[in-house]
């Protein structure tokens, strides 16, 4: 009993210790301490005009989670996990956390219950009126914290999904297209891992206007990467190989099929899709995936799914699935089709 006790307890206490690690990344704590010196919360305070003594307690708490170290003196460093919530950090997982568990996720987390018990998905409907994309173009705030944390996020996910394009995607491709590609940090990535290919970031007209992220130019890539506006539910660029990074999970299996369909219909002959999400496996894993399902239960209508269901979608629209490959933690899968 004594083991199941303290792991139910853990997971009790478990939103304290995000929390903790939240108000660090808010307030900035992470962005000024350093790994090679030793700052007092004193110090740290009169930096950034916030009340030294609970500073410190906030602090020791966020040591006493690994993401500092305390001294004797009372004063800190930067821990290697610490490290990842800075802005400078490569990848950084700053906004990714101000995001998780800033006011609005915070938020509709709270209606879980609610959602299950009269089976309506959707809690940002239930808690401000209308759906996570409306949301964004009414609140300020949210739309900065959603559009950084999806960039921070990407950093990670680009890395991983290349692991496993560079053994999967074949010489032939030349034109290379992210569906709902937002700052292109995938396509950039990709062009700079295969210097043959040309690439096209395509996403909604406002979403590539706001060049927040130029990352064509820090990777080297304008000359062969576009950046082209447009609606996925009704036309996609041409092109002759595909990527859709964490899309489908968003929206329904008919909306799935829409796109998928959509994409199919531009698709250069012999064209290849990659699906790259987080995908869900049998009872016998406990993934993230199974995770991060119940964050598309409250944040909307969509849903992570099974390589099968995928499949099946994919089959809907004219596709014919391929094989699924994963980088080596397994976190992301990359699911291919033709």
């Amino acid at each position: 009993m004594g083991d199941a006790v303290e792991q139910v307890m853990n997971l009790i206490f478990g939103r304290w210790r995000s929390q903790i690690l939240y108000a660090g990344a808010e307030l900035g704590i992470f962005d000024h301490i350093q790994s090679d010196r030793w700052i007092s919360p004193t110090e740290l305070a009169d930096t950034l005009r916030l009340a030294p003594d609970l500073l410190y307690r906030l602090m020791r708490a966020q040591a006493a989670l690994g993401l500092l170290i305390e001294d004797h003196k009372r004063c800190f460093m930067l821990s290697a996990t610490g490290a990842l919530l800075r802005d400078d950090a490569k990848p950084s997982l700053k906004h990714m956390a101000r995001l998780a568990e800033g006011p609005q996720h915070y938020a509709i987390w709270s209606h879980l219950p609610d959602v299950v018990r009269d089976g309506k998905q959707d809690a940002f409907e239930r808690e401000f009126g209308y759906g996570a994309f409306e949301h964004a173009r009414r609140d300020a705030d949210y739309a900065s914290r959603f559009r950084m944390g999806m960039s921070s996020y990407s950093e990670v996910q680009s890395a991983l999904a290349i692991a496993v394009l560079r053994q999967r995607a074949p010489s032939s491709i030349s034109t290379f297209c992210d569906i709902g590609g937002g700052h292109g940090h995938l396509t950039c990535s990709v062009l700079r891992e295969f210097p043959h290919m040309s690439g096209v970031v395509f996403d909604l007209p406002d979403v590539i206007a706001d060049r927040g992220e130029p990352w064509a130019e820090r990777l080297g890539v304008e000359g062969r990467c576009s950046y082209v506006g447009g609606d996925m539910f009704t036309a996609v660029p041409k092109a002759d190989a595909y990527s859709l990074k964490m899309i489908l999970h968003d929206w329904s299996d008919s909306d799935c099929v829409r796109i998928l369909s959509n994409v199919r219909k531009a698709a250069k002959v012999g064209a290849r899709l990659y699906i790259i999400e987080h995908i869900v496996p049998g009872p016998d894993a406990a993934h993230l995936s199974k995770l991060f399902d119940i964050h598309m239960m409250v944040w909307g209508k969509g849903r992570e799914r099974s390589q099968t269901e995928y499949n099946d979608l994919l089959r809907l629209a004219g596709w014919t699935p391929g094989e699924i490959s994963y980088p080596s933690n397994g976190l992301i899968g990359v699911l291919e089709a033709t």
